[in-house]
């Protein structure tokens, strides 16, 4: 999308039991500065993981340079979601290429989803996810994948709750340097 265009909105509004309304939309280069504050803050989020936890010093300049480059991406999307004028969740929607052993040949990786703490539990996730289900269905993809925080009840129980199920485990073995 060239940096002047302005992001369609999508028809994903919902009401929740508060009666305050959700707008999803597709984020533009304009809202670099909320894509950074949101995807930092899922980072920060998890100190104690053994990847995640891993920031780099530079992070905000590198940070700005990737997201800038994936908001100007035709082959994903980055939502935000908004909550009484102010954006409460984002989710990155990816169309990847599968294996070329495996079907599908193509389907849609969701990552980097967050929801500020405050707005958790109040339909933006479902609201973002069907923004997702939208752009993915729009592009002929019939899968999603996606990843998320091992041992995170919340996290897990969202995914389920969304019709997400378990299909692989990531694993992680560090390397002792000094051996060979």
């Amino acid at each position: 999308m060239p940096p002047s265009a302005q992001p369609e909105p999508l028809a994903a509004e919902v009401a929740d039991s508060s009666a305050s309304r959700i707008h999803v939309r597709q984020a533009g280069v304009r809202d670099l500065d909320a894509v950074m504050e949101l995807r930092l803050a899922l980072l920060r989020e998890h100190p104690d993981h053994p990847i995640y936890g891993r920031l780099r010093a530079d992070v905000t300049g590198r940070a700005r340079d990737l997201f800038a480059t994936q908001l100007r991406s035709t082959s994903e999307s980055i939502f935000l979601a908004e909550r009484e004028g102010v954006v409460a969740g984002i989710l990155r929607c990816v169309e990847a290429i599968g294996s070329p052993l495996l079907d599908p040949a193509r389907y849609a990786y969701i990552s980097s989803v967050y929801v500020r703490p405050e707005a958790r539990r109040r339909g933006v996730l479902r609201a973002l996810l069907r923004a997702a289900d939208k752009w993915s269905r729009e592009r002929g993809l019939d899968q999603m994948r996606l990843h998320n925080v091992a041992g995170s009840a919340s996290a897990e129980g969202a995914w389920t709750a969304l019709g997400f199920e378990i299909i692989e485990q990531v694993r992680l073995r560090i390397l002792d340097r000094g051996r060979s």
